[in-house]
């Protein structure tokens, strides 16, 4: 996380003792070291004046010390010892959470539970995911089994308290996260037509904020488990991806990987619909660089850290400070107005003009999915007048998909980037009851 300066240091100096989170154990993923360029004058400066903290003895340590403190609850904590013998999305771990569920929904719910299952990390290392499954009340009238939602939630958080598997699964006032409400709503009217519906915790056990291999493989992860879950009620069920934002990135990358990654889920995945979505990593990180919204940019890259720990190589000092200070578990309430500082990545850094480095430039082609291809018919819609994420990296990518044969709808939507979430909210919701009911996509290409 690249948010420095002296005093903030001084603030955190404390918290940083605190260390790596005890109880858990994930593997260490070794990447190997790209060039980079020498500090500039005033990098030098800062790295020259402010001490490395002390946990931050070796690359290891240091990366351990940036991960997410437990969040107490051993389904969201705990590294299984067999990932590696398990097959992606088989189911590791169940409990039933439907009182909880219920009580942060605001309407009875006939079941849920907290599914802990294999995926894979961003880098193809065995990993974990964690999703909630909840059945509703209301009997589903449509054709066939009853379908599911899977409504990736704009998490964009760095702290595991802050996942709807953990809101869902506790008490009203056991580490909220001020975010969520926003958007249960949506979770509500799913749940009133029959359907089902599957909150994955996208930002996998690193909590790797806006890494879109990391939120593919959760996202197709927990549809194959909820597949397999017995009784099996869902396992001849249509399944429809829905995100906003940073939930966007998740349905949007669950698409574009499908038929890399989860092939046997072509057909079964009826649909990807996308709004506000980041598609082009490049132009966002300038975008947002040292502005208004550099507190998410920041909030990001130490997100990024934890799958890709090469970035702790080019970090300074003070950057390692606020890394490893209690900032490394707040949730999305907190990372935007961070940005107000409005420091560019350039202060935490060790390396001149980082967001045009060689180094970063290979960060950036893991996380472009343009190339790929849709395996599900898209629906993507974007503010228009959204200040943070440019209307035209959307529609290039749209035009793309619609060239290679994708059946696709496209909306620009009235207002800005929050706005914009609720006016794309009605036809957003009379596609995805199309795709749930088995209606063939419609093409505006």
């Amino acid at each position: 996380m690249k948010t420095s300066v002296p005093i903030v240091v001084a603030v955190l100096v404390g918290c940083a003792l605190m260390g790596a989170p005890a109880s858990a154990a994930p593997p260490y993923p070794v990447e190997p070291p790209l060039p980079a360029a020498p500090p500039s004058p005033l990098q030098a400066w800062i790295e020259g004046t402010v001490p490395a903290p002390p946990v931050a003895t070796d690359e290891e340590s240091l990366w351990r010390a940036i991960l997410p403190s437990p969040s107490g609850d051993p389904i969201l904590d705990t590294w299984p010892a067999d990932l590696a013998e398990r097959a992606p999305g088989e189911i590791i771990e169940a409990r039933e959470v439907t009182a909880t569920t219920a009580l942060r929904v605001g309407m009875p719910v006939a079941r849920s539970t907290l599914l802990k299952f294999r995926s894979t990390s961003g880098t193809g290392a065995p990993s974990f995911g964690t999703a909630t499954l909840i059945v509703p009340v209301a009997p589903w009238t449509g054709p066939g089994s009853r379908p599911v939602e899977v409504n990736a939630l704009p998490i964009n958080s760095l702290g595991l308290h802050c996942t709807p598997g953990y809101q869902m699964s506790h008490g009203l006032l056991d580490k909220p996260n001020a975010d969520l409400p926003a958007f249960l709503p949506a979770v509500r009217t799913a749940l009133g037509k029959g359907h089902a519906v599957l909150l994955p915790d996208h930002e996998g056990p690193f909590m790797a904020y806006a890494d879109p291999n990391v939120a593919a493989h959760v996202m197709l992860d927990a549809i194959r488990a909820a597949r397999g879950f017995p009784p099996g009620e869902f396992g001849e069920s249509r399944y429809v991806a829905v995100g906003y934002s940073g939930g966007a990135i998740a349905a949007y990358a669950a698409a574009m990987k499908l038929d890399e990654y989860a092939p046997e889920l072509a057909g079964v995945l009826a649909g990807a619909a996308a709004g506000g979505v980041v598609t082009d990593y490049v132009n966002i990180a300038h975008q947002f660089n040292g502005r208004i919204s550099s507190g998410i940019l920041l909030t990001v890259t130490l997100a990024l850290a934890r799958e890709h720990p090469e970035i702790l190589r080019h970090i300074n000092n003070s950057a390692q400070w606020v890394a490893t200070s209690p900032l490394r578990d707040i949730c999305g309430e907190t990372s935007g107005p961070l940005g107000i500082v409005g420091l560019p990545v350039e202060t935490a850094a060790d390396t001149a003009a980082p967001l045009d480095s060689e180094f970063a430039a290979a960060l950036f082609r893991q996380f472009d999915l343009t190339a790929r291809t849709s395996s599900a018919p898209l629906f993507m819609y974007h503010a228009a007048h959204d200040p943070w994420i440019p209307l035209g990296d959307v529609q290039r990518v749209f035009r793309e998909q619609c060239g290679r044969g994708v059946p696709g709808v496209f909306r620009v939507v009235p207002g800005e980037h929050l706005i914009g979430y609720v006016t794309g909210a009605p036809e957003l919701e009379g596609w995805v009851d199309g795709r749930l009911r088995g209606i063939p996509a419609p093409s505006e290409c």
